[in-house]
């Protein structure tokens, strides 16, 4: 394997058992580390790429936003939720700096935007 693929699967597996903490923790961003986690093992490695998309980590999160689809309401507000939660901090951090304030305005509000015009709601078919 070379060093490309290595570093790959080295942040594929980081970004990964982020995630997977991010299920419990609000703070950390589940569905956006998924999303590197099978950009990274789709580079490196086929087998670890198929593992990933068969766990159902992948299928509860994932898989009808990558097959076009869409996300549910409840994964939407949640990484909406993260991300505003996220970017407050930011925002009061700086106080002292208008113009990176709103510049991380901007940025929240086309992040909403996004994914409240952009992505698709789909139903959850239980």
């Amino acid at each position: 394997m070379n060093i490309k693929k290595s570093v790959f699967v080295v942040v594929g597996c980081i970004s990964l058992a982020l995630g997977t903490l991010g299920i419990v923790l609000p703070l950390l961003p589940t569905v956006p580390l998924y999303l590197l986690t099978a950009y990274c093992f789709a580079r490196s490695s086929e087998r670890l790429h198929t593992w990933f998309i068969n766990t159902d980590l992948y299928k509860n999160n994932l898989e009808s936003y990558v097959k076009g689809e869409g996300m549910t309401v409840k994964t939407k507000v949640r990484i909406m939720a993260t991300v505003t939660a996220m970017m407050s901090v930011g925002f009061i951090m700086m106080d002292e700096v208008p113009v990176a304030r709103m510049f991380l305005a901007a940025v929240w509000v086309f992040h909403v935007l996004y994914f409240v015009l952009k992505v698709k709601t789909i139903k959850v078919t239980e």
